[in-house]
């Protein structure tokens, strides 16, 4: 006769408690003897964020970064990319997402992908025949228009400063597209009051001329409160101003009593060279004014 016995709970737990243990010395010996790199058993945390520098030599890349869940608040960081031929086509000013690895007392990006939109430069580029799109690290050709003041604005009268340069028309009715640009360089304004008007100059440069005349420039100004020292809302001929869009990429064309454009900053260091371009509108004004301050200096 077969007797049946019930199993003994506190045998059952003792079981389970011995094979879990040993699975998990399994799971570390294989993390930590037979791992094939250093990346077996990192954790790995999703993130986005605009470039500031790229360092290729060292294989570095410094990240106004936002907030990474359940491991670091938003913050300016530089990090180490693996793959250095990831940087090949990265600039100042792009928004790119990657993954963190970090283990043990290392941290390195293993994927890394670009967020902002392709370089604007065919038909920049290539037409006119003399090419009108300047490349970042190279100096940005003079030009002059006028400020809301009536007063002319050369770029070369603004050598010593850094500029950050945005494109704007008034008539936009979107509020997270032109007012947004006019609100970032604000944010700038805050982050650096003592500066503007001094090593720092901020401006928007209209691409409706046609509307955006001298008057209306000063309204616009005022009703951000910024028709200010250190200021310049800027406008011109048509193609004065179309000349100025082209050198930083921005295109514009008229579409059912509106004007459709991209969107554009640009951030000129105080020798008049192009450093930076950011496009879109998908960044923090914290992550522009940590960009103005890796090329501001202290």
């Amino acid at each position: 006769m077969v007797t049946s016995q019930v199993p003994n709970p506190k045998a059952q737990e003792f079981v389970v408690r011995t094979l879990a243990v040993r699975w998990l010395g399994i799971w570390v010996l294989g993390c930590g003897i037979f791992a094939a790199s250093a990346a077996a058993c990192a954790a790995r945390h999703p993130a986005r964020g605009l470039v500031l520098k790229v360092d290729r030599d060292s294989s570095t890349v410094t990240v106004s970064h936002e907030d990474i869940p359940g491991y670091m608040d938003a913050m300016v960081m530089p990090f180490a990319v693996r793959d250095r031929s990831q940087l090949a086509e990265v600039r100042p000013g792009d928004r790119i997402a990657f993954r963190l690895n970090v283990k043990d007392e290392q941290s390195w990006i293993d994927k890394l992908q670009m967020l902002s939109a392709a370089p604007v430069d065919v038909g920049l580029t290539q037409t006119p025949a003399v090419s009108t799109l300047v490349p970042p690290g190279s100096e940005v050709p003079d030009f002059t228009l006028t400020n809301q003041d009536g007063q002319p604005v050369s770029l070369s009268s603004l050598r010593g400063k850094v500029v950050a340069v945005t494109f704007i028309y008034t008539r936009c009715p979107l509020p997270d597209y032109c007012p947004r640009m006019i609100t970032n360089l604000q944010a700038i304004e805050r982050r650096f009051p003592e500066r503007v008007g001094k090593d720092l100059a901020l401006a928007a440069v209209t691409f409706d001329p046609q509307y955006d005349t001298v008057t209306r420039m000063k309204e616009y100004a005022q009703f951000f409160k910024a028709d200010k020292s250190g200021w310049q809302f800027l406008t011109g001929s048509v193609d004065d101003v179309s000349r100025v869009a082209g050198m930083f990429g921005v295109e514009f064309w008229p579409e059912e009593g509106l004007i459709t454009h991209t969107l554009q900053t640009a951030v000129v260091d105080k020798e008049g060279k192009l450093v930076a371009s950011v496009e879109g509108k998908d960044y923090s004004p914290k992550q522009l004014a940590d960009l103005v301050e890796s090329i501001l200096g202290p």
